[in-house]
Order: structure tokens, then C-alpha cells, then sequence
């Protein structure tokens, strides 16, 4: 089916100069808004300068909207839906060509004008639904708006219909073929993207041996579409209407290429500026392009959350915390906080990684700055550099309760 446009196999100097344009656009268009407490950085030179712009969390949009209802006085225009997510947070949609750019995702399935699409995403509420649905028309393809349950009637209307495409969580289709099957009813699809959940891959290798390829994409309601697979299956292909990057979780700081945190994520739709979104989710990028041609970069999907917060001790140690004393000491590259028990009670060690001397006068200092940003004393462990997983965790639950 080729490409869904002329974007999708851009240099990497040309997407970089048109998203380094589009997102001072952005900051612009956000600072205008009625709030712009979360825009203090320079005039981007590069896009390497977002980093030097806070990051903005959902706690934050929770505080700004009970504040200045719906959408906490920011830059919203050409909004058609309000749609609600846990928090509770309020997102905008509008109806503009594919507002969240799920078309692109839905081409890359090979979904088309002749298919039918089976779309079992909520449209209650939060905007699932209404995010595949503008993709389907994106690509020209027709709706079945079966959103959830109700199974007997989407398998009878999946054969009745001729439905050719799904459109929803990775497992609801299974329960949707075996009830067809038991119906004792014939169904033509042949094509799945689905989303909101684990594609595993023993559940992918089953959809596969009965003639449906599946791919999954990474959305979310604030967002939109933010990255995909192609049929090359090798990671996610991140969107052209976004700007990923990858930080250590609790902080903007970007980490190295290849290394795991969390992602986070500047939207290039001029109708909800979202400047250096934290989703939570921990990802990293890969190295080179998809085989499938499209020339953007890649992420290997979602890893796990980012938000580690942990009680220890009954005090919470937080991401940011554990950056904090990172920050104390230049000679330090990284730090681990580990939770386990000794008998009845709560222990933690903090293992860092350093090229420092083993001397006392460190082992002292880290002491100090360990009581003053986790507000609890442990014990140190000294690891090399390079040492400590790449697993995106820099506070790690150890304790079982059996």
C-alpha cells in the first residue's frame, strides 16, 4: 500500500527542521494561553533545547483544571468532544481530518476504502473510540461503532456486515473469533490494530495462524497516536506529529540512546499544545530505521511505568528524589534505591554508581545527601559504572508479603 505521505520518509534533517520550527510554534502558541506556567526555556535553537524545558506531568493538569475548569486555562481551539480520563483529567477532541493521527497507524495495517472496520473502543467518555474511529475515516475505510461488550451481537454482526478489519485491545478479539466460533458463524477479518494493552506474542502467533496480521500502536488520550509498528514488526515507528524523548524517570534529563526511561512527549497539534508530556511509560529508542522504510525513529514499545513511587519505611521515596542526590554529586553517574525486608522491617540500600575512590569522606557525603533528599537513612552499596540494569528502574521493590 506504500506510504500514507511524503513524511513518513523524510531525511532526518528535514523532520528535524520542520518539528524544531513547528514546536517553537508550539511554545508560542502556548504561552499566549491563559496559562503558561509550565514554558519557562529559551527560543529553540534545536531540539535538543526542549530539554531545558520543565516537564509537565497529569498531576499538574489535575491541579491546573480544578482550578480553571476544563482544561486548566490552557491553549485549546477547534474542539468539538471534551472526553474524561482517570484523575479526573479532561481532554479535548476535534473533528478536523484525523485530529489524532491514528491514520497513519491504521495505513500501515493495510487498512483501506474497501474495508469495514470493527471498532470496539469505548466511546464513552474517554475518546478511544472516536481516536480510531477519525483514523478509519482517514484512510477511507467504513465503521462498525461496536465499542465494548455485548459479544453474541459483535460476532453476529461481524458476519452479517462482512467485517474485514478490528479495531481495539489485544484480547477482545480472541473472545469475539471464539464466540463466533461456537455461533457456528464465518468471519472475513483479516487485519487487527489494537492498542490499551499487552500484544503477546503467543496471542499474536494465534491471530496470525488464523489469517489476521496484528499491530499495535501507542496512543493515549492526551496525546494521540505517539508511535507504531509497520509490518517489519521491529519496534514502533514514533509518529510524525510528535516529538519523543527518552528521560530518566523523576527528571527532563534525556538519557543515551539506548538506555531505558521514560517517555516523554511534545505534541505538534496546534489545537492542544503539550510541551514535554510526561506519559509515565518507560521506553528507549533504537538504533537505525524500520525495515519497512519509514525513516523515523524507533522505540521498542512500552517497557513498563515510570512512576516507581515507593513506601519505605512508611515514608514515599520518589523518582525525583533519587535524582536529587544524583545531582549532589557530580563523580556519581546513576543511583538504585532498593526496598527489602530483614525480618518484620523495612530495609534500603542505595546503590551507586561511581568511579569515586572508595574513601570515607565519599561514603560520608553520600550518607548526608541520602538523609536529606530521601529523608530516610540506608546503606550504601558502591557499584561500577555501566553496572546497574538498563531497565528504566532507579527505585526497585524487593519485598514480598507471602
Amino acid at each position: 500500500m506504500g506510504f500514507f505521505d511524503d513524511l513518513e520518509t523524510r531525511s532526518t534533517d528535514e523532520r528535524a527542521a520542520a518539528q524544531l520550527k513547528a514546536a517553537q510554534e508550539q511554545i508560542n502558541r502556548a504561552r499566549a494561553s491563559v496559562n503558561a506556567r509550565n514554558l519557562d526555556g529559551p527560543d529553540l535553537k534545536s531540539l535538543d533545547d526542549l530539554a531545558a524545558y520543565p516537564v509537565l506531568r497529569k498531576s499538574d493538569l489535575v491541579k491546573w483544571q480544578s482550578e480553571n475548569p476544563p482544561f486548566g486555562g490552557m491553549a485549546v481551539q477547534n474542539i468539538a468532544h471534551v472526553f474524561q480520563s482517570p484523575g479526573p483529567i479532561y481532554e479535548p477532541g476535534g473533528i478536523s481530518h484525523d485530529w489524532w493521527r491514528m491514520g497513519r497507524f491504521l495505513h500501515a495495517c493495510g487498512i483501506g476504502k474497501d474495508d469495514i472496520v470493527q471498532n470496539c473502543f469505548s466511546y464513552h467518555l474517554t475518546p478511544a473510540g472516536m481516536i480510531f474511529e477519525s483514523g478509519a475515516r482517514a484512510v477511507g475505510a467504513s465503521v462498525l461503532p461496536a465499542g465494548i461488550g455485548q459479544t453474541e451481537l459483535q460476532a453476529r454482526a461481524a458476519h452479517d456486515v462482512g467485517v474485514t478489519a478490528y479495531a481495539g485491545t489485544p484480547d477482545y478479539l480472541k473472545v469475539i473469533l471464539d464466540k463466533a466460533d461456537a455461533m457456528g458463524l464465518a468471519l472475513n477479518i483479516k487485519r487487527a490494530a489494537v492498542g490499551g494493552g499487552a500484544l503477546f506474542p503467543s496471542l499474536r502467533q494465534e491471530y496470525a495462524d488464523r489469517g489476521i496480521q496484528c499491530l499495535q500502536s501507542y496512543a493515549t488520550a492526551d496525546l494521540g497516536n505517539i508511535a507504531y509498528e509497520s509490518s517489519a514488526i521491529e519496534g514502533m515507528i514514533v509518529d510524525e506529529g510528535v516529538i519523543v524523548e527518552i528521560v530518566t524517570p523523576g527528571t527532563g534529563t534525556p538519557v543515551a540512546m539506548g538506555e531505558v526511561g521514560e517517555v516523554v512527549v511534545t505534541s505538534l497539534n496546534p489545537d492542544y499544545p503539550l510541551i514535554r508530556f510526561a506519559t509515565g511509560d518507560l521506553s528507549a529508542f533504537m538504533e537505525g530505521q524500520s525495515p519497512c522504510g519509514r525513516t523515523n525513529i524507533r522505540i521498542k514499545g512500552w517497557m513498563g511505568r515510570a512512576d516507581q513511587t515507593t513506601k519505605i519505611k512508611g515514608m514515599f521515596v520518589r523518582p525525583e528524589q533519587v535524582a536529587d542526590f544524583v545531582a549532589k554529586h557530580d563523580e556519581v553517574s546513576r543511583a538504585r534505591v532498593i526496598a527489602s525486608r530483614k525480618g518484620e522491617m523495612d530495609t534500603m540500600t542505595v546503590q551507586i554508581e561511581t568511579d569515586a575512590p572508595n574513601e570515607q569522606k565519599f561514603m560520608d557525603g553520600y550518607l548526608i545527601t541520602i538523609k536529606e533528599t530521601l529523608k530516610l537513612s540506608g546503606k550504601i552499596e558502591i557499584v561500577s559504572k555501566g553496572s546497574l540494569p538498563n531497565d528504566g528502574l532507579v527505585i526497585e521493590d524487593q519485598r514480598t508479603y507471602d
